[in-house]
C-alpha cells in the first residue's frame, strides 16, 4: 500500500507565497545578527518576519532592543506599544525600555504623565520605586536644562552603559574591576545587555566564579535566552529563565541539612561550614557538586573546616583537593 505524502501547507500572505518555516527561519537569523550586534541586518530580518506573524513576546522584545541599539527610535518605540499591549511577563523591564526611547525622541512630557501614573496606580512594586523615580527625575532634569540625552552623565543604575559589557572590554579588566561591573547590574533591567553577557558567559576565557555572578543575575530577572555554561571540563545548555537560584536548588538543600544536623552542638563549626557550602554552591552553579553524593559533600566540608581548625583526621582526599579548588575559584584566583 502506498503512503500518502504529507503536503505542507503553503501560506498567503496579501498576494505573497511563504513557505512551511521561512518565519521561522527569519527570526532565528534574527537573533543570531543580534547577538553578533549586526542590528540593520537583525532588523531587516525581523521586519520581514513580522509582516507573515504577529510575534511572540520574546521577537518583539528582542526586536525593540535591536531598533533602539541601531538608535531606530520612532519604529522602536511603536514595537515597544505592541508588546506592552500584549501585557508581557517583564512589563516593567519593558516600560523602562520604552520610556528610555521616549526620551531619546524628546517626549519629555509623556515620559512624566507615564511615571507619575504608574506611581500613582502603584503599579510599581515598592523594590522598584527608587528606580523609576531616578529615571522622572532624570527625565525632568533634561527636559529643563534642553540638553540631548546622550550628553547627560547619569547613574548606571538608571541606563546602562553597553561598551563596558562588550566581552573584550569587559575581559581586559582585572578580576576585581568585572565583579564591580557585575556588582553595578544588580539593580539594572539587564535585558538590554543580555547579548552581551550571553557572549561573556559562554567565552572561555572568562573565570567561573564570575560565569556564575553573571548566570545569578539573569535568573534573578528571569531571562529567556539559551546559555552554553561549560566549567569543570563539563558542559550544560540552560536557560535561567527555568533555573533556580544556587540556595534553591536540592542538592545544596541536602547539603545543608546534613550540617546543620552533625554540627547542631558546634556553633562556630557550623558557621564556618555554612559560609563556606553558600559561596562554593556559587562557584560551581549551575552544576552543584558535579556528581558527588551529598552526604560525602557534607561530611567533607565538616573534615576540610576540620582540617582548618586543626583536628587531623580521615579524608577524602579527592573530595578534599575539590573543595580546594572551589576556594580558589570563589577567591579569584586562576586555578
Amino acid at each position: 500500500m502506498k503512503k500518502k505524502k504529507i503536503k505542507k501547507k503553503i501560506q498567503m500572505y496579501k498576494n505573497v507565497v511563504v513557505f512551511p518555516g521561512t518565519v521561522e527561519r527569519l527570526i532565528s537569523e534574527a537573533h543570531q545578527y543580534v547577538e553578533n550586534y549586526q542590528f540593520d541586518l537583525a532588523n531587516k530580518h525581523f521586519s520581514e518576519a513580522l509582516q507573515y506573524t504577529e510575534g511572540d513576546e520574546l521577537t518583539l522584545s528582542v526586536f525593540a532592543y535591536s531598533l533602539y541599539e541601531s538608535k531606530a527610535y520612532e519604529k522602536a518605540k511603536e514595537i515597544c506599544e505592541k508588546l506592552l499591549s500584549l501585557g508581557p511577563t517583564m512589563y516593567l523591564e519593558v516600560m523602562e525600555l520604552y520610556l528610555t526611547i521616549c526620551m531619546q525622541l524628546k517626549q519629555y512630557k509623556q515620559v512624566e504623565q507615564i511615571i507619575s501614573s504608574l506611581l500613582e496606580e502603584g503599579a510599581i512594586p515598592e523594590s522598584q520605586i527608587d528606580k523609576f523615580e531616578r529615571l522622572k527625575n532624570l527625565n525632568a532634569n533634561i527636559a529643563e536644562s534642553k540638553v540631548e540625552f546622550d550628553e547627560v552623565t547619569y547613574s548606571n543604575k538608571d541606563v546602562l552603559d553597553f561598551e563596558k559589557y562588550e566581552v573584550n572590554n569587559f575581559l581586559s579588566l582585572p578580576s576585581h574591576q568585572q565583579l564591580l561591573l557585575i556588582q553595578e547590574l544588580t539593580d539594572s533591567n539587564i535585558r538590554p545587555i543580555m547579548q552581551r553577557l550571553k557572549i561573556i558567559i559562554e567565552d572561555k576565557n572568562t573565570h567561573p566564579f564570575v560565569k556564575s555572578l553573571i548566570l545569578i543575575l539573569l535568573v534573578e530577572q528571569e531571562v529567556d535566552i539559551e546559555l552554553s555554561i561549560n566549567k569543570f571540563n563539563r558542559q550544560m545548555d540552560v536557560n535561567p529563565a527555568k533555573l533556580l537560584l544556587p540556595t534553591k536548588l536540592p542538592q545544596y538543600q541536602k547539603v545543608l541539612s546534613i550540617v546543620r544536623e552533625r554540627l547542631d552542638q558546634e556553633p562556630s563549626k557550623l558557621e564556618m561550614v555554612e559560609y563556606l557550602i553558600s559561596k562554593h554552591v556559587i562557584g560551581t552553579f549551575p552544576f552543584e557538586w558535579i556528581d558527588y553524593d551529598p552526604e560525602d559533600v557534607a561530611y567533607a566540608y565538616i573534615d576540610f573546616v576540620s582540617l582548618m581548625f586543626g583536628q587531623i583526621q580521615e579524608m577524602d582526599d579527592e573530595l578534599i583537593d575539590f573543595l580546594q579548588k572551589l576556594e580558589k575559584i570563589t577567591d579569584l584566583l586562576e586555578v
